[in-house]
């Protein structure tokens, strides 16, 4: 019983940061990469997602309670896995080991800036282009969002690679490799789109 619930806890704790995390990750990163055409065109995208029907119902169940699931259940994989990259130092060990540490380093980076954004807007502070303007003026915030990012984009990509192999889409040693590049490519192209956002605040 005890293997089954864990079996069932690791599938679901994949699906969802396939679906929904990984899909609004894509989303927030394209709301904010409005912010390389002009200020006005970023608070225009950003006022757009803030004025959605059903806004604080659609956040709590996809993407505040899956996110929460992920995360609890991910700090105890991160926690209770076997890193062995100092006696076997495969690829794939090291990516299994990066993606604990960046699964960390995102949850700390979401919770930060969840902060700064939308509980200072619970309080009044309107989340805009200037809002992020000034917290990015800071250049340790700056390095902060640039390493949170990319480790949120890592973290997602990587994972892609492990939902492909633990829900039987890639199971051939050649399949998993592809899927290798396929997910790099996602990575280095969404980091693009998230530095160009981030540095578009600057």
């Amino acid at each position: 019983m005890a293997g089954n619930n864990e079996f069932a806890n690791r599938k679901l704790h994949s699906l969802l940061g396939v679906v929904p995390i990984g899909i609004f990750l894509i989303q927030h990163l394209i709301v904010n990469h409005f912010a390389t055409k002009s200020p006005e065109a970023f608070n225009n995208a950003a006022h757009f997602m803030e004025n959605l029907p059903f806004r604080y119902v659609l956040e709590a169940f996809i993407i505040f309670l899956p996110l929460l699931y992920h995360a609890i259940y991910g700090i105890y994989i991160a926690f209770t896995a076997k890193n062995n990259v100092k006696r076997y130092g495969y690829f794939r060990n090291w990516m299994f080991l990066l993606q604990r540490v960046t699964g960390v380093i995102t949850l700390i980076f979401i919770a930060w800036h969840v902060w700064e954004t939308r509980i200072a807007a619970a309080f009044g502070a309107e989340v805009n282009f200037d809002m992020m303007a000034d917290i990015l003026s800071s250049p340790v915030m700056l390095v902060f969002y640039i390493v949170g990012v990319l480790s949120a984009i890592f973290h997602f990509a990587n994972g892609l690679w492990s939902f492909a192999v633990s829900w039987g889409i890639t199971v051939s040693p050649r399949s998993q490799l592809i899927s290798s590049y396929v997910t790099f490519g996602i990575f280095v192209a969404l980091s693009i789109v998230g530095l160009r956002a981030i540095f578009a605040f600057v």
